[in-house]
């Protein structure tokens, strides 16, 4: 997992700081946008052609990670 999230840059210069797929101007939200979309991981790659198949599995990685956060209820 960790060498699949090493893909994943983010650089305040570049795309407003957001992250990234490998210092490429390909936003991770991007890739994610087009597998809502229904796009399979090749078409992606086909789509894009800068990214290699794992570059996706990245892309979903991170997102799982972001949105694996602990929840505090107030009591």
């Amino acid at each position: 997992m960790d060498e699949l999230l090493r893909r994943i840059t983010s650089e305040p210069g570049k795309l407003g700081g957001r992250p990234c797929i490998r210092g490429l101007r390909i936003r991770v939200v991007d890739v994610l946008d087009l597998l809502s979309a229904g796009l399979s991981h090749a078409e992606i790659v086909e789509e894009l052609p800068d990214l290699e198949p794992d570059d996706v599995k990245a892309a979903l990685a991170f997102a799982a990670r972001q949105v694996d956060h602990p929840l505090i209820a107030a009591e």
